[in-house]
């Protein structure tokens, strides 16, 4: 028989339930818990108002995963959904109603369910759940091997500069896995195909100007080697993971907020649940003024 907890977070009463099960060597679902728990004043944040796609792994990281968008049919009246258009779903779906993270009950839940991996996309919901424009850019930086982490804080460093050159300020982090992430802040005034529009010149321009190091198109024969700087997670269908999330692989390592002096070192900087919450007490949330509003892109 599942042995089941019962807590209380605020003011929900949720019940958990095999708390003792590995999600990784040495970690388990209860671990898993109790890192989103301690770490959600800074990941709340960057989850408010986005639609959330959620990566869950029930056996563990190394076992089956599947992507869950729809909200599960025994979600808790409580936890906030939005119901939204999917034109193209892979599931012959015209809506679906998606979790939105408000409150750290709702992220228990979610993890008490092994949702290990938390995807947002680079704009949120209002008040009465309509989707608003982008308010954030992102360029993800996909290594190709031989390169890696290093090659992809140059590639940054390079971006940093083209985009401060529009004046939008640009902040980094590790995508958990690989790679890492440029994010900034934007007004969210234009729409999708207008950012991603922009992403796509930035990319091409910095493509076209250090063809040994760098790619803009996605063919996997051009990669080896080099940094894909992948503008289409612009488009509105598209997700990033959150900055926090843990991420599946061989051990439970985070999508890491750096300091642009980390990067401009050249030194690869990864690390788990404790490195996380170790950079947050002394840094606080390096990822904060994502939240404030930036420029609009150039057009």
């Amino acid at each position: 028989m599942t042995e089941r907890v019962r807590v209380r977070v605020g003011d929900r009463e949720l019940s958990l339930s095999n708390l003792d099960k590995p999600m990784f060597p040495d970690f388990t679902k209860g671990e898993l818990i109790d890192y989103y728990t301690r770490i959600a004043p800074v990941l709340l944040p960057h989850l408010a108002g986005r639609p959330l796609t959620r990566k869950r792994y029930p056996n563990g990281a190394a076992a089956g995963s599947f992507f869950e968008k729809n909200a599960p049919s025994h979600t808790p009246e409580w936890v906030r959904t939005v119901t939204l258009p999917v034109p193209g779903s892979t599931k012959d779906r015209e809506t679906v109603d998606f979790v939105v993270v408000d409150e750290l009950a709702t992220l228990v839940w979610l993890a008490n369910l092994a949702a290990l991996e938390l995807h947002v996309p680079q704009w949120r919901v209002d008040a009465a759940g309509a989707a608003q424009p982008p308010d954030l850019i992102v360029f993800d930086l996909d290594p190709g091997p031989p390169a890696g982490l290093p090659e992809c804080f140059a590639v940054a460093l390079a971006l940093r500069a083209e985009l401060a050159a529009d004046g939008i300020r640009a902040y980094p982090k590790t995508s958990g896995r690989k790679g890492m992430q440029l994010m900034c802040p934007i007004a969210a005034s234009q729409p999708a195909p207008v950012v991603s529009g922009y992403a796509k010149r930035l990319a091409h321009r910095l493509a076209q100007r250090d063809p040994d190091r760098v790619v803009d198109r996605m063919t996997r024969s051009l990669r080896p080697g080099k940094v894909f700087i992948d503008w289409s997670q612009n488009n509105a269908a598209k997700t990033t993971v959150a900055p926090y999330s843990l991420r599946a692989g061989a051990a439970p390592l985070v999508s890491l907020p750096l300091h642009w002096a980390e990067v401009e070192a050249g030194r690869p900087v990864t690390g788990g649940p404790e490195a996380a919450l170790s950079r947050v007490d002394s840094d606080g949330d390096l990822l904060a003024p994502l939240a404030e509003p930036g420029p609009p892109v150039p057009e």
